[in-house]
């Protein structure tokens, strides 16, 4: 029995705060860890966690999304404004900034223009790819503040394995300890209390070891975040010089579109537990507010978590009430809480950013694609490797455009069958794949599983004539099924005509059968049906070959 109105609603605004309050003591220390590894300082990340949160509660479409800094973002913005300015500077946080604006700009254009559907060319075997390299990386450039080294930056990963194998006997004992330790109580905590904040504690636990065991800069060398600015950002215009903008925009759109699939994933993941709807235009707007509010509040790139939605979703959130709540918190963690953090090991934060990377590691999608689809686990391993050689960026892209190459190369050669009459069912099938199936005497039936278009019907003639050369026994008629076929240009309808009129020099007949209405109109328009016979069924265009074929009079199936 439902509820009435009145009831559930205090329960809801209950659930709401609850779940509200639980997401932010996560999202905290992770938007901490997260800046930092974007080369940003920790405040910049709880600037994240404040007004983008709020303004994707005012527009989204999922009542448990969870949006704010991520792991896989912070690494395209490190790898991609490093490229202009020195991480951690002034410069580097304007142009980071300039950045949120940017691709907030990108995904508000294409939310509105509903453009959601681009984001299908980033398939899931190169997102799987993508994200396994990327998280590679990341982990890896969190080795220097584990264990308390100088290391390289950025997406050289044999630079930075050499380097931190070089300077292993430089490793700080202090820093490697907290390092670890905090790995350990993470992993703990995920395994035996996975309700708990296990990111908080850790934090709490190993800031307070910090200040009372005085391990610190100033006395025994662990690297801390130091003080964090209190209060909030005042509203203002970012970075716009024209250079900068025309030099960030062709990676705001990547990001953005990466961000938005990250983003689009878990809202899905979650939406499904409850039987919602997600409209992906809707919250192309909503994150691209988000991060153009970013962009006005001194923040950087934020999208939807997966991990964070699914803490949000089992602590209670009922409506997106849950979070403006973590905001809410966040911004009473920078105005009251901010020197609570200032003894806060970054070794703390570098494993908490490592066991959360983890998950993006996705050893079970390359199983299942070795079982299901090997030519799609190459697009996996090329986008892997690519990310690995060329950098983030680089690499999703490499990704893309050889998905697109793959998606031109096998349209160009589509899949075709040779079909015979199964003897007790009278169905027609490929004679590959059913050797009991027996072909007409005189008669070809070819089937193209394939839309005919300008790029494939050179491919269409070759296989026929090669197919012709071949026969052991003289053809009299080439019957064409187009079940396959769902589209005709008018290129193919042309290649069609000249098919049959060579057919005809050589005593032969072309038939089509199965043509669907969309073609036939295409045929008819292009004069193809002058020139060859069109059947409903593949009975009915074998019996018109006549002779042999006069007794033939099982339906097709």
């Amino acid at each position: 029995m439902k509820l009435p109105e009145s009831v559930r609603q205090p329960v809801a605004l209950k659930d709401d705060l609850v779940a509200g309050v639980t997401t932010a003591v996560m999202l905290i220390p992770q938007a901490m860890a997260y800046a930092i590894l974007a080369g940003l300082p920790p405040v910049v990340g709880l600037y994240a966690s404040i007004g983008p949160l709020v303004a994707y509660a005012l527009s989204g479409s999922s009542r448990q999304l969870a949006v704010g800094p991520v792991a896989l973002l912070s690494l395209l913005v490190l790898t991609s404004v490093s490229a202009f300015a020195e991480p951690g500077s002034a410069r580097f946080v304007a142009l980071a900034t300039l950045l949120a604006l940017l691709m907030g700009g990108a995904q508000l254009i294409m939310g509105l223009l509903r453009l959601g559907f681009l984001t299908n060319f980033l398939s899931n075997p190169v997102l799987a790819g993508f994200t396994s390299a990327a998280a590679l990386i990341i982990a890896l450039n969190q080795l220097g503040p584990l264990l308390g080294l100088e290391l390289p930056g950025g997406h050289n990963v044999i630079a930075i394995v050499s380097a931190a194998l070089r300077r292993a006997p430089e490793v700080h004992p202090a820093t490697a300890t907290i390092g670890a330790l905090s790995i350990a109580a993470l992993l703990l905590c995920a395994r035996f209390a996975p309700r708990a904040p296990r990111a908080l504690l850790v934090v709490a636990a190993s800031t307070i070891a910090v200040a009372a065991l005085d391990l610190g800069a100033g006395g025994g060398g662990v690297a801390v975040v130091g003080t964090i600015p209190r209060g909030l950002p005042a509203p203002s215009l970012p970075l716009l010089e024209m250079e900068a903008v025309v030099a960030l925009l062709p990676v705001a759109i990547v990001v953005a579109m990466v961000a938005f699939m990250e983003s689009l994933a878990a809202a899905k993941a979650v939406a499904r537990r409850h039987g919602d709807e997600i409209a992906p235009n809707r919250e192309l707007v909503a994150l691209g507010l988000s991060n153009v509010t970013a962009g006005f509040f001194g923040a950087y790139p934020v999208t939807g978590g997966f991990a964070r939605s699914v803490v949000n979703d089992q602590a209670g959130a009922k409506t997106r009430l849950a979070g403006v709540v973590t905001a809410a918190v966040a911004a009473v963690s920078v105005s009251l809480l901010a020197p609570l953090f200032t003894n806060l090991p970054r070794a703390a934060l570098a494993a908490i950013i490592i066991v959360a990377i983890t998950g993006l590691i996705d050893v079970s999608e390359v199983r299942r694609l070795w079982r299901v689809k090997r030519g799609d686990l190459v697009l996996l391993v090329l986008t892997f490797g690519a990310t690995l050689a060329l950098g983030v960026v680089p690499g999703i892209l490499a990704g893309v455009g050889t998905s697109l190459l793959w998606f031109i190369v096998r349209s160009t050669r589509p899949h075709f069958a040779i079909l015979g009459r199964l003897p007790k069912s009278g169905a027609f099938r490929n004679i590959a794949h059913y050797p009991e199936a027996e072909t007409i005497p005189g008669v070809l039936v070819l089937r193209i599983d394939s839309q005919l278009y300008f790029g494939n019907v050179g491919f269409l003639k070759t296989t026929l004539r090669k197919l012709l050369a071949d026969s052991k026994e003289r053809v009299h008629m080439v019957v064409l099924d187009a079940g396959g076929i769902n589209q005709l240009d008018s290129s193919a309808a042309t290649a069609l005509v000249e098919i049959a009129l060579d057919l005809s020099k050589r005593d032969m007949r072309l038939v089509l059968a199965n043509v669907k209405c969309p073609v036939e109109v295409v045929l008819q328009r292009a004069g193809v049906l002058r020139e060859c016979a069109m059947f409903l069924s593949l009975d009915e265009a074998v019996r018109s070959a006549g002779g042999a074929c006069q007794s033939v009079a099982s339906p097709d199936a």
